[in-house]
């Protein structure tokens, strides 16, 4: 991959998002919003780079949220539609919660009865939904499966309670994690039937998020299917609400080695923590690729890459280069904007890597750094 900006210019460790890439991507998304008359919205869980809000909002509709920080943040810092979900919310939060919502999507007819009230008795209009639980999922790793047994998330059909609909206008469903359309398709397929009955009438559904949509083999033509759909057969607005395809492949981590080492293997030690910095490399597990490195054994020498922190876990992966490293050298890793600076930490006094936007006209500029201080404004 050929970078935009030269990764010795920015600081290390630093998450450098490349603007030329994201409007690439929301050009795309806003061709299925003008395609369709669908809305597309941010979901912040997965990117919450909100010097960049104004940018996205030029292309959609606003963003989701799942409590009443990212609900405030959206508000504030887009200004567009602001949807809010969570599997409960605390009366302590929800006032606020609804002087910055649009739509509030209830987990369950039990939150939708505790706070129905508040919502009518509120002087601005909120579009109130439940969420569904199709039970139906193509997703494989239990951690990431809304619809996995016995999933706090949604609505099942047999829990359905059709006469408390009253001041309900939509359904919300989320299945999907890094997906193509036709596992839509048979989603949608799955709601029609178990729950068919009850869009009648409504004014919304919202396909939920895990929509792989800027991937280079994503079918895009499957998923306008899927939308005309649902608009066609119950006339209803169609809301999507990926995080990840926002930012897929926007992103670059640039890290320094900072020491190699032998045991049994070459291993290198990087100014960057999988625990700290890129959870997911843990968690997915996902192995990002790094700039002109390859897979374990295919070039000339293979390193074991792991983070300085004292977790024996805090390991990278293992990547090959053409030629031994050295202290200094920079590697620069990819697709490094979702789901990064919105999960990492400072576990072990870990200072996190500054923020860099690479603008279209004039390089790379620094957003924003950090040190000591929200180290230890963290803790008590």
């Amino acid at each position: 991959m050929q970078l935009n900006f030269d990764p010795k210019t920015v600081p290390s460790p630093s998450y450098v998002v490349d603007e030329k890439l994201l409007i690439k991507n929301l050009e795309l998304l806003k061709s299925v919003i003008d395609r369709t008359g669908c809305k597309i919205l941010l979901a912040q869980k997965g990117f919450s780079m909100y010097s960049v809000y104004p940018l996205i909002g030029q292309y959609l509709n606003g963003v989701t949220s799942s409590g009443v920080f990212e609900a405030k943040l959206g508000y504030e810092e887009m200004g567009k539609e602001v949807h809010t979900y969570a599997p409960a919310f605390s009366e302590t939060d929800f006032d606020e919660i609804l002087t910055y919502s649009d739509h509030i999507v209830f987990n369950t007819f039990d939150q939708w009865r505790l706070f129905k009230d508040k919502v009518k008795n509120h002087p601005k209009p909120i579009e109130c939904g439940i969420r569904i639980n199709p039970e139906y999922s193509e997703i494989e790793v239990d951690m990431y499966n809304p619809c996995f047994t016995h999933s706090r998330f949604g609505v099942t059909l047999e829990n359905f309670e059709p006469d408390e609909l009253e001041g309900i206008t939509g359904l919300h469903f989320h299945t999907m994690c890094e997906q193509n359309s036709d596992t839509l398709a048979r989603t949608i397929q799955v709601v029609d039937e178990k729950f068919g009955t009850y869009l009648k009438g409504l004014k919304w559904i919202n396909f939920g998020g895990g929509h792989h949509i800027t991937r280079p083999d994503y079918d895009i033509e499957s998923l306008i299917e899927s939308i005309l759909f649902m608009k066609n057969k119950y006339g209803l607005d169609v809301y999507l609400e990926p995080g990840e395809a926002i930012a897929l492949n926007t992103g670059f981590l640039v890290t320094t080695v900072l020491d190699t080492m032998q045991n049994e293997m070459p291993i290198a030690i990087v100014d960057t923590s999988a625990s700290c910095h890129m959870p997911d490399v843990l968690e997915m597990p996902y192995r990002p690729e790094i700039v002109g490195a390859g897979a374990a054994n295919e070039k000339a020498i293979t390193y074991r890459l792991g983070g300085p922190t004292c977790l024996a876990g805090d390991v990278i992966g293992d990547y090959s280069f053409d030629k031994p490293l050295q202290p200094g050298d920079t590697l620069v890793f990819t697709d490094m904007a979702h789901y990064t600076m919105v999960k990492n930490n400072t576990f072990n006094g870990m200072n996190l890597p500054a923020i860099v936007l690479n603008t279209a006209e004039d390089g790379p500029k620094v957003i924003k750094e950090f040190g000591y201080t929200d180290f230890k404004e963290r803790l008590s």
